[in-house]
């Protein structure tokens, strides 16, 4: 493996970004502080190589040519006390288990990507946050600021981008770990996902696929092939790259061929509210040689994409950029079309993946932040219409989920509602499918892949039709 140095120990050091506008960044009071801590990150390992961004570049390469799938998914926002053996081993495990329903469905490899070992930090709407007639900057993820609502919690500490590093150091030591001791077996996820079934509501429909699954593994054998042929121990890890200051810090330069690296992550995205064309964030982000990925809302047109193309993927290289979506289930069949087809046509080879969690949030009565599963399941069927009417890929889902049995979202199969919400309402930020949920999305987009969604969405001229009628018409 070739070595990764600091940049600022590379002849054309990365700072360029410093002179562009940097939204969404913290006011740190004590800069002599900040150069401290930051000065400390660059002198540590890196969290991940040159290598290992190289081959998810492949692998998202295969998905823009529509030979895989991207399934990428994790907490809206990790915290620094929540990167615990049983969290991060219950996240791996959901998107395992949605990984194989996947696979056989789209009959596709399914890179497997998580929003983990690096999502601590989050842009906000608002600087700052007001109760009860008192106002305090607002909590920007575990990496800046606490979450508790005093002014000592609240000012942002860049300690906390030391505390960021070991908590993802940590999480990515976990995830090696279970991934070498075979947690990817795909006997050892499809017997999960049968635990999984014989508890759910739904498990009617869901055993049809199932008892696919069991019959192909059969054949497989029967034929002399064996399961654990299958098995991969890829997985990858992602996070927004929101704070230039850390991000810059952990830049690293080949030895060998002198191109730079985030080493924070695998791959990194630009969030909706960093992606201006002249600011810091697509400065930094067109320099590094990692896999990166731009989220794109209901405000995006053509032409906003293309010169997202052209200054972050000039040499038109497939599996460099990925395009997130995040229309809104009632927006997503008008927008996405003329994006898609523009930026096809000008020979662009991105990855177009779908996130239906942004744009469907809403207030709960409580007034929890919520999403209806729902809504989640209608953006996801409107973005494989799009694609199926333009003959192009639909690349993958973007999810924040969570493998443990929390109440963020209402619906899904156990048919949580409002009044559900406070039972186990954890998350700091955004609210997250729990893994009942996620693997009923699994399985539902399952369908869709195969065809059997097709027709009954927004648009359409039908009825939108709630996840459970879909479920007993499929069975049917």
């Amino acid at each position: 493996m070739n070595t990764l140095l600091p940049h600022d120990r590379h002849p054309s050091s990365l700072d360029s970004w410093r002179a562009r506008p940097a939204a969404q960044q913290p006011e740190w009071p004590d800069l002599v502080a900040l150069k401290d801590v930051t000065e400390r990150l660059a002198a540590l390992p890196p969290l991940v190589f040159s290598g290992e961004c190289d081959r998810l570049k492949k692998r998202l390469a295969a998905v823009a040519r529509g030979e895989a799938f991207l399934l990428q998914g994790g907490d809206c926002a990790e915290t620094l006390d929540g990167s615990s053996t049983e969290s991060v081993h219950g996240k791996l495990n959901t998107l395992l288990q949605m990984s194989a329903v996947l696979t056989y469905a789209a009959a596709l490899p399914v890179v497997k990507v998580g929003r983990i070992a690096g999502q601590y930090a989050k842009p906000r709407t608002r600087p700052t946050e007001t109760r009860d007639g008192v106002t305090l900057p607002a909590y920007r993820g575990d990496a800046v600021n606490g979450f508790a609502f005093t002014p000592a919690a609240r000012v942002p500490d860049p300690k906390r981008l030391l505390r960021m590093y070991q908590a993802s150091a940590s999480t990515l030591n976990l995830i090696r770990a279970f991934m070498a001791a075979g947690h990817a077996s795909l006997s050892r996820v499809h017997a999960w996902n049968r635990d999984f079934i014989a508890d759910s509501p739904s498990r009617g429909t869901y055993e049809r696929l199932a008892d696919s699954i069991d019959h192909a593994l059969s054949f497989m054998c029967a034929t002399g092939g064996r399961p654990e042929d299958f098995d991969s121990t890829e997985f990858f890890v992602s996070h927004e790259g929101l704070l230039l200051d850390y991000e810059a810090a952990l830049t690293r330069w080949d030895t060998h061929d002198g191109r730079r690296y985030a080493a924070s992550g695998h791959l990194l995205w630009i969030g909706e509210r960093t992606r201006d064309l002249d600011g810091a964030h697509v400065e930094y982000f067109a320099q590094i040689d990692n896999p990166i990925a731009v989220k794109l809302g209901p405000a995006t047109n053509p032409d906003i994409a293309l010169r997202l193309v052209d200054r972050l993927d000039p040499r038109r290289e497939p599996g460099r950029l990925t395009f997130v979506v995040r229309m809104g289930m009632d927006k997503v069949r008008d927008v996405l079309p003329p994006l898609v087809e523009k930026v096809s046509a000008s020979g662009a080879q991105v990855a177009w993946v779908c996130d239906p969690m942004h744009g469907n949030t809403i207030e709960a009565p409580s007034g929890h932040k919520t999403r209806r599963f729902d809504d989640v399941l209608e953006e996801v069927r409107g973005f494989f219409e799009v694609h199926s009417e333009l003959g192009t890929h639909p690349g993958g889902i973007h999810v924040e989920l969570t493998g443990d049995d929390v109440t963020e979202c209402v619906g899904g199969g156990h048919r949580l509602d409002f009044r559900d919400l406070a039972a186990r309402y954890e998350s700091t930020c955004d609210p997250r499918l729990n893994r009942s949920q996620s693997l009923d999305l699994a399985f539902l987009v399952a369908e869709i892949i195969k065809g059997k969604g097709k027709g009954k969405g927004k648009g359409k001229g039908t009825e939108v039709r709630p996840p459970v009628e879909l479920l007993e018409d499929m069975a049917s």
